[in-house]
């Protein structure tokens, strides 16, 4: 097997991918349709600029407008797999931006 974004020493090993390698294909595919990518934690942390346990408190405020997650199995429990629409962060992202311009104006 050759495929030249994995990276292995040895040949019998278990290969991965570089994080940036798996990104850089899976946004490239759904770039027309944010609205269509789902994204982790860590993403969301880097687009807001905040850290987990405030975007946490930020969904249970009705009031703050921050996107809920999707849910990505059937499992109830509370560590549960979630995510978030990428177009709805960028959204309530934006709206912070406009809400300060509005402030400033």
């Amino acid at each position: 097997m050759n495929d030249h974004n994995c990276k292995s020493v040895n040949p019998t090993e278990i290969r991965f991918y570089e994080t940036s390698d798996l990104n850089a294909k899976r946004t490239s595919h759904f770039a027309a349709d944010p609205s269509a990518i789902l994204i982790r934690m860590p993403e969301v942390m880097a687009i807001v600029g905040l850290a987990r346990p405030t975007i946490y408190k930020l969904m249970q405020q009705a009031d703050s407008g921050f996107p809920l997650p999707v849910k990505l199995s059937a499992s109830s429990a509370r560590s549960a797999p979630v995510a978030w629409v990428l177009a709805e962060v960028l959204d309530w992202t934006r709206a912070r931006i406009a809400d300060r311009d509005r402030v400033a104006a």
